[in-house]
């Protein structure tokens, strides 16, 4: 897995074997983490932590089961590890961290992956080549771009690339290979710019993607158009990755302003929700007026949430920005009745303190009113109870 991956980024050129790396001329340094005979925070740590001033790009293609009912992410040490990656790794730059959205389809959703939610990552899922979106493919409302895997029947139309023993493979796929491509063409930016912050590297990524004929083939995720005219996919982000117009872009770029923290709200309330019906909770925000961390545009939002319910599969959450942006935090369960047991719909949901993350940029307005719409989609005549215990919103924007 992890020789398949590298191959992608940094695969020699011109002799003749297999295909080409993205970024030919990069360097690669293994991490073995995931052979270890169980995994824990400090190995975790360890791995995201490893050399920051040596390594610019940390590419991630694994994370919590893809099941359809793990709702998983970074534990103390690793999410420490990560926020100190991107704050002083690269020497004060920061590292860049490219996270696979998760292979687990419409019964899955990546909201519910702390790793690929995480602001601090950049989250690539996969299209194939005729504009589809992969059967594998999670959507959630953290994937920043996607790159190109295979989604189809043919085994061998998947990414060629290094495998074991010297040898070629041409049946690489799954998100797991979308992310080694997006690390390639951020290598690419990084040469092209070494004084890009990891932020930057992010607003390149938002800017320069492109939304071509990418089309969910079920009909379920639209393109939407943020409160600034961005257009935005439930399941691709803001488009696929455009290597030659973000090395352009970053060769002109002027790193973007600082960053501020601003806790934007706080609902504590205990709410009972009918069947078929919903709850819409408003946070009114001043974005810390008068305060040092005062601020007027938005990159990232995150919404930390604590709730249980009776039954996981009938609870979407919405969150819609002052600009009219809407973001879905968990879709329904579809499967509810799998006779192989992978899904449990039945089974309850209790998240604590799990921080779900939106892509706003660019530059939502911060002041107004954010809007939290939490539903229930079951259609049963016995009310079900869902007891939201705290609902906080916090706001990671920029000055103007």
């Amino acid at each position: 897995h992890g020789t398949r991956c590298a191959g992608e980024v940094a695969a020699a050129r011109d002799n003749g074997v297999c295909g080409v790396g993205v970024a030919y001329d990069s360097k690669i340094a293994g991490i073995r983490m995931l052979d270890q005979p169980y995994m824990t925070d400090l190995i975790e740590a360890n791995s995201m932590g490893h050399e920051p001033n040596l390594i610019d790009i940390y590419s991630a293609s694994w994370g919590p089961t893809d099941d359809g009912k793990t709702v998983d992410g970074p534990r103390n040490a690793t999410m420490r590890a990560i926020v100190r990656g991107v704050n002083e790794g690269r020497n004060g730059l920061g590292n860049i961290y490219v996270w696979a959205s998760g292979d687990g389809g419409e019964d899955d959703d990546c909201n519910c992956d702390g790793y690929a939610a995480s602001m601090w990552t950049v989250s690539i899922n996969s299209a194939i080549n005729d504009g589809q979106n992969a059967h594998y493919d999670e959507s959630c409302s953290s994937t920043l771009a996607s790159t190109f895997s295979n989604g189809a029947k043919d085994p061998n139309t998947g990414v060629a690339t290094t495998d074991l023993y010297g040898k070629c493979t041409t049946t690489h796929s799954g998100t797991s290979a979308a992310a080694p491509e997006a690390a390639g063409v951020f290598a690419l930016a990084l040469e092209a710019n070494p004084q890009l912050t990891w932020r930057d590297v992010q607003h390149l990524t938002v800017l320069t993607s492109k939304r071509n004929s990418l089309f969910d083939a079920k009909g379920r995720f639209h393109w939407t158009m943020n409160g600034v005219g961005l257009e935005f996919n439930h399941l691709f982000g803001f488009g696929v990755l455009d290597a030659g117009a973000m090395v352009a872009l970053a060769k002109q770029w002027k790193a973007v302003p600082a960053r501020y923290h601003c806790e934007g709200g706080t609902v504590l309330e205990t709410q009972e929700i009918p069947s078929s019906r919903s709850v819409l909770l408003k946070i009114n925000t001043n974005a810390c007026q008068g305060t040092d961390t005062q601020v007027s545009y938005l990159e990232h939002v995150q919404a930390v949430i604590t709730l249980n319910a009776t039954r996981r599969g009938d609870v979407e959450l919405f969150l819609t920005s002052p600009m009219g942006t809407r973001f879905s935090r968990r879709q329904n369960c579809t499967n509810s009745s799998r006779a192989d047991g992978r899904v449990s719909c039945l089974k309850t949901l209790d998240i604590s303190e799990t921080h779900f993350v939106s892509i706003l940029s660019e530059n939502d307005l911060a002041q107004a009113t954010f809007q939290r719409h939490t539903q229930s989609t079951s259609s049963a005549k016995v009310t079900w109870h869902r007891r939201r215990f705290r609902d906080t919103l916090r706001l990671h924007p920029q000055r103007k």
